[in-house]
Parts: C-alpha cells; structure tokens; sequence
C-alpha cells in the first residue's frame, strides 16, 4: 500500500498469552482501516532480526480470535539483547520501510522495545500480553484472565479429591516474580493459604494454622504457592511443613497448562481494545508507550514506567485470605 502513513510491523514475544491472536487481529484490521500497512514478524525479535516477515491483511488474521497461543509465533532471542543484534533488527525495518513496531508481550518484550528505540527512530508502541498481570499502566494484561480461570478449574477438582481423602494438596501456579494469578485464583477457589512473592512467608505459622484447622474439623486444606515464592514452590514447602503438619499431603504443579487454551471473553475484549489501540497510537505518532486499560478507561504509559514501576497485589484481598480461610 504505497500511500499508507505507516507501514507496520507486529510481533508477539516472550511467554505466549491466551489473548494474544485476538490483539494481532485487532491490530491488523485497525490498522488497515485507518490506512497503515500491516505486516507480521515470526517468533519475536528473532523474526526481525532475520527479516521473517509477511504482509498481514484483514483474510490474514480472520478465525484466529478463539484461539490460545500466537499465530506469528514466539520465542525469547539472546542475540537481540546484544547490541550487534539490535542494530540488525534496526537495519531491517530501515531497510523494509518500517516506520511503526506493534510488540504484544511482557515486561521482557518491552525491555526490548525501549532498547530497539536507541538503534531505529521508528514508533514503538507495546500491547501487554503475559498471563503474570504484572505490568503498571493497565489494571489486566491480556491472558490474566484465562490463566486464572484455567488456574481455579484445576483447584475445584483438586477440592473434590483432597476432600475424598482428607488430604492437605499444595497446588503451585505460575508466578516468578508476581502472585497475581496465586492470589485470584487462591481467593475464588476459596484456598486456605495463598503463598506469593509480595508477602512474607512464614512456614511455621501455616503449619500451626493447618494443624489448628484439622482440631476444628477441618479434614482436607488447599495451599496455593506461587512459583517465585520466597519459600520455594510447592514441593520445597510440602518439604518444609512435612515436620510441622505431621501428615500426608500432595503436590500438584499447573505448569504451562496456565499459558495454553481458548481465551475467555474478558481476554478477547482486553485484547481486542488493546489491539485496535496500539494501531490508532501509531497513527498518532505517540511512541515508546504501552497502551493499557485503566478502570475502564484506554491509557498510554511510558513503556520504562509500564516495566519499570512494581505493580502492587490488592491489600484488601491479602488481608482476606486469614478471615476466609477459617
């Protein structure tokens, strides 16, 4: 499209997010209604270092909103933190034309992002894709939602048979460095300890409190641990209160299953919303910003605020896991 304003390249990057094929569909038919010229990149930064890049049309990204995982692809590039890596990605949108670089991803992503903005004076603009929720700027990444609700599945079934049997079953979800997902799904699975990285953990206090639960009859508990928790993950705490509890328990680890799957309708619209706003954003010529959702309202963020400043757990719902869980 030789007369468009922009012409636009989209990535998805880093850990996949379901949500993320309805934010590069949005981009895309956004984009080629406002005008722009629309491609994709394969598997991230490697996609642009390497110039694996396609034309992206509205019939490119039709059936694709239901869909988990990224239809572009993704993958974590070692060579793009290098500086001889990102100055071949600079070269090749120079080289192609490029005035305009969508990343949907996390705080990886967008780290990326603002290093690329010292090597290629293009528009950059971030959609936040990563099931962790762990970004400032947007009170919900895409992918949060569904990863949650995959979460908090697994722990009603993991109820019904730690209830068969009367046991103690820790259940660790995903979570290096933010407990999000722990405390959602621990609260709406009503789990008696929620294990995060934002809080102490005081092993020997959950043991006492396991132990007084069972003098009140309470024969089966649910613990749910985040897998950067101070402690460890769940079997390095089973280990721990092994002596504490003096009884049986079990480990149960959801691993990747929280990244994979059809999104919710929350994260569809998230998505969706996002999308459609990172192209507008270009056309505006505004870079170096993540485009977010704020209580409702659509919000540009610096992208070295967005990654640079901690989101904070909701206090209330901390001080909520003790009261409930009795």
């Amino acid at each position: 499209m030789s007369d468009a304003r922009h012409k636009v390249l989209v990535i998805t990057s880093g850990g996949d997010a379901p949500g993320m094929n309805a934010a590069v569909r949005a981009a895309v038919r956004m984009g080629v209604h406002l005008g722009l010229d629309m491609w994709g990149a394969h598997r991230g930064y490697h996609g642009v270092i390497d110039a694996d890049i396609e034309p992206l049309t509205n019939r490119s990204v039709s059936n694709i909103i239901q869909r988990g995982g990224t239809v572009l692809h993704t993958a974590r590039c070692p060579a793009f933190r290098e500086k001889e890596g990102r100055d071949r990605a600079a070269a090749v949108l120079t080289e192609n034309g490029f005035t305009g670089l969508i990343a949907i991803g996390g705080d990886g992503t967008f780290s990326g992002l603002i290093a690329l903005d010292h090597h290629w004076d293009g528009l950059t603009v971030g959609v936040p894709g990563t099931v962790d929720n762990d970004l400032s700027g947007t009170d919900f990444t895409i992918g949060f939602d569904t990863a949650v609700n995959t979460a908090l599945e697994a722990i009603d079934r993991i109820r019904d048979t730690a209830a068969s049997h009367d046991r103690i079953f820790l259940v660790e979800v995903m979570g290096r460095h933010a407990g999000f997902i722990a405390l959602a799904a621990g609260i709406a699975g009503g789990a008696e300890h929620i294990l995060i990285p934002e809080t102490p953990t005081d092993i020997e206090a959950i043991g006492r409190a396991i132990t007084a639960g069972r003098t009140r009859g309470k024969t089966s508990q649910i613990v749910i641990v985040a897998e950067g928790d101070e402690a460890g993950g769940a079997f390095d705490v089973g280990e721990k209160l092994q002596d504490l509890i003096g009884s049986d328990y079990r480990v149960c680890v959801l691993g990747h299953v929280q990244r994979g799957g059809t999104p919710s309708a929350a994260d569809r619209i998230l998505a969706t919303t996002l999308g459609a706003f990172a192209a507008e954003t270009i056309l505006d010529g505004v870079s170096g910003q993540m485009v977010g959702l704020v209580s409702g309202d659509r919000r540009r963020t610096p992208l070295t605020q967005a990654v640079g400043t901690r989101k904070t757990v909701d206090p209330y719902l901390v001080r909520l896991i003790g009261i409930l869980s009795q």
